[in-house]
């Protein structure tokens, strides 16, 4: 479906969450934290470091955290289509590994924070375009790509 672009977005997929790490942490917001490194550390592709960096709503949560400006002024918007295909993967993915339906993974997600928290009012922002790239993801499948 995804054709040359597949390896990237697979690359993206095991990659997304690197920012996590603690001696990656510079800003504690990990899609930034993790594209900066894969881009200054490791030399990475620039299309990979965006699709890390703007990875499952990192757009509201960095408004949020009011770094925005530091997201976008750094790392263009990926493809849509290969954006929607990273969301998929990240919101049709369980912490285990398992497949889960991206209604089932965001409550699991809402439900390791409490409402005061700013991931959760992130994810609760982001969740119509979380559902719809997951959405848009399974209607190429459906149809042959």
């Amino acid at each position: 479906m995804l054709g040359e672009d597949a390896d990237l977005v697979t690359s993206s997929a095991w990659l997304h969450d690197i920012g996590y790490s603690p001696t990656l942490a510079v800003t504690g917001f990990h899609p930034l934290d993790g594209a900066r490194y894969l881009r200054t550390v490791e030399h990475a592709d620039e299309q990979l470091c965006s699709l890390v960096a703007h990875h499952s709503g990192a757009l509201v949560e960095a408004e949020e955290r009011g770094m925005l400006d530091d997201l976008t002024a750094e790392f263009p918007l990926p493809r849509p289509d290969l954006l929607e295909a990273l969301t998929y993967s990240d919101m049709t993915t369980g912490p285990d590994g398992t497949h889960l339906p991206v209604e089932r993974r965001l409550s699991e997600i809402l439900a390791r924070y409490g409402p005061g928290d700013l991931v959760y009012r992130s994810i609760s922002r982001s969740k119509p375009d979380l559902v719809g790239a997951v959405r848009a993801v399974e209607e190429r499948k459906h149809n042959g790509g």
